[in-house]
């Protein structure tokens, strides 16, 4: 028997990827979607609407998922953090989880689980050298900390419903079509490693299909539940990666080219401190529960990527 996933944010870079793991594996997919008609040229997908704004979903489209994969919620990076952009970040997360929970509660479904996206910006910055933040850290005070503890709260509610909950903390995401690694490589066209403000800053970081398998993994195991980190074994410092990069990209012929705090801060503002920051997270939780990483090593996925 076919299984069904329901999948919010299913067009962005990591519902791409996903939904492409699914279909290969087997499952059908839904997607939740705000536009009015998607077209759909893939096989076993298909798309249902819904609108979190005015709390409308498509109850049907519910009502056929063995299980949900809640991935949306405004993009962290992709606009300046005016209050208005901030309360969109959290709103799009928490008010989108809420939405899936009441519906699950007010009506008849299958859902086994419900597997949400987090972000590692739920632990703020490394303060002791040589430690890896588990999941069982508070999270940090300060914007992204509390953005991620309400997301993550508005999903825990449907564990009241007897509904399995398991939470993805996601670093860095390594991917060709889009995210962290695609502004990374952009100045290497310049023969330029622009390494962001001393570059000593640790980036937890996990190759797309690493994370994809993650929440496949996540899906098929019933004691996946709780949060677990969504990160490679082996972070890296920024520095080192653009070097690494670099290399990959340019051989011998490029320039590392230091890109000074004071000057990012005065670009991008608060989302500086977000590039600047350095995060050390442990993966042990998920190796442990029996996840093995396609890419342990960022030489190794940089492989497969560049």
């Amino acid at each position: 028997m076919m299984q069904t996933v329901l999948l919010t944010g299913g067009t962005g870079l990591v519902g791409k990827a996903f939904t492409q793991l699914l279909t290969s594996k087997g499952y059908q997919v839904i997607i939740l979607s705000r536009g009015k008609k998607e077209i759909v040229t893939e096989p076993n997908v298909t798309y249902a609407q819904w609108n979190v704004a005015t709390e409308e979903i498509d109850i049907e489209a519910v009502k056929k998922a063995d299980y949900i994969i809640h991935l949306a919620g405004a993009g962290v990076m992709d606009k300046k953090w005016t209050e208005q952009y901030k309360k969109e970040i959290v709103d799009s997360r928490v008010k989108s989880g809420a939405l899936i929970v009441n519906t699950l509660k007010n009506n008849e479904h299958n859902v086994k689980a419900i597997v949400s996206a987090s972000a590692i910006g739920y632990y703020g910055e490394d303060k002791i050298d040589n430690y890896f933040f588990t999941e069982t850290d508070k999270p940090a005070e300060g914007f992204l900390g509390s953005t991620c503890q309400l997301w993550e709260d508005s999903i825990d509610y449907a564990n009241s419903l007897g509904i399995r909950v398991a939470k993805m903390r996601i670093g860095i995401v390594f991917s060709n079509n889009g995210g962290a690694l695609a502004e990374f490589v952009k100045p290497l066209k310049f023969k330029l490693a622009t390494i962001l403000g001393k570059g000593s800053q640790v980036i937890s970081w996990i190759h797309i299909d690493d994370l994809c398998r993650q929440f496949l993994f996540a899906i098929e195991n019933e004691d996946i539940k709780g949060a677990y980190n969504a990160v490679a074994p082996n972070p890296v410092t920024n520095k080192n990666l653009m070097l690494k990069l670099a290399r990959k990209i340019a051989g011998k012929f490029y320039f590392p080219f230091y890109i000074p705090s004071f000057f990012l801060k005065l670009m991008m503002g608060d989302r500086s401190i977000e590039i600047l920051k350095s995060t050390t997270v442990s993966c042990k939780k998920i190796t442990d529960a029996g996840f093995n990483f396609l890419y342990n090593e960022v030489d190794e996925a940089l492989e497969d990527l560049v």
